[in-house]
């Protein structure tokens, strides 16, 4: 199946600065909305209790935030994905030392005049891991983009890992200024989405790089604009098909795997959306800026293999007994 003819180029580098200034534009509302509204610090890292309470009926969420306030001031208390699942969350620092260890039960006893209640989990989180746990996911961050741009920059040209970092880079801050705007709660969920949108994002704009380099080596064009245009068109519909299947899966988990797995995958959905724009749109033209020369990458592509033929060679006379 097709979705464009692989027979026809499309002129991508011709609106090139119209797809930069889109970027732009969202990466500038996105970093206004983190410095400014910040993030919804999950109990991953901000620290804190979670209770996840299940009731044999649905209840008031009201008549649940007046129980647990008598005995715990503060605590966010809302649904679950069903009526009848409520999640409290409590200030590790406002919950006595003794009460934690028996923090089910204690919940338990408070609700039980509402209805029969069952705790399904509790989970305790210091402040001080909560900390620890935030600057271990920096660190995997910077760690993870340091090793593509090694990688990339082996496996193709400097330019090449320059121009899909900040493709990387761009696709994290869009996705993460998503994650701002719209509240969603940041715990380690997320940071596995923004980890698995590096690798599919990396894995996107590398295929369009890959056929980048074989335009340059198999075509007689010397107009780069012109070479990413054939090689963004002939793997076009190979990207967008793939990119379709992957949204479509996590579209299903955001909609129907409930209120637990939604960070991640609406995390994902938008750094899907996002990774396929850039890998189309963003990644090439950055090549063009950054000062990729077709006819000097020729020639170190001539001499490498003007070495590999010579190393050949003396194999060759060396396995014959020629000295």
């Amino acid at each position: 199946m097709e979705l464009f003819s692989k027979n026809k180029t499309y002129d991508f580098m011709s609106k090139k600065n119209i797809f930069i200034s889109i970027s732009l534009s969202l990466i500038a509302i996105s970093l206004f909305f983190i410095f400014t509204k910040g993030f919804n610090w999950g109990i991953d890292f901000k620290g804190g209790i979670e209770i996840q309470v299940k009731f044999d009926k649905n209840i008031n969420i009201a008549d649940v935030r007046k129980y647990v306030s008598k005995e715990f001031k503060g605590a966010n208390i809302t649904t679950f994905g069903a009526p009848n699942e409520i999640l409290i969350r409590l200030n590790v620092d406002a919950v006595d030392e003794n009460v934690k260890k028996s923090l089910g039960s204690e919940i338990k006893k408070l609700l039980s005049p509402l209805e029969k209640v069952d705790i399904r989990r509790v989970d305790i989180v210091g402040a001080k891991v909560g900390n620890e746990l935030k600057e271990k996911g920096i660190n995997a961050l910077i760690f993870a983009i340091i090793g593509i741009l090694i990688y990339v920059a082996f496996r193709f040209e400097w330019r090449f890992a320059l121009a899909s970092i900040f493709a990387l880079i761009h696709d994290t801050i869009i996705s993460l200024g998503a994650v701002s705007i719209f509240h969603i709660e940041v715990n380690l969920d997320v940071l596995a989405a923004i980890l698995t949108l590096m690798g599919y994002s990396l894995n996107d704009t590398i295929v369009v790089f890959d056929r980048i380099r074989e335009q340059v080596q198999i075509s007689k064009e010397t107009n780069l604009a012109k070479i990413i245009n054939e090689a963004v068109s002939n793997t076009l519909s190979r990207t967008v098909l793939t990119s379709l299947t992957t949204f479509f899966v996590v579209l299903t988990l955001f909609l129907f795997g409930g209120e637990i797995i939604k960070p991640f995958s609406f995390t994902l959905l938008v750094g899907i959306i996002v990774g396929t724009y850039s890998s189309i749109f963003i990644a090439s033209p950055l090549l063009i800026w950054l000062g990729f020369k077709v006819n000097d990458y020729r020639k170190k592509l001539a001499e490498k293999e003007k070495i590999r033929k010579e190393k050949e060679r003396l194999r060759k006379m060396y396995e014959g007994g020629v000295v």
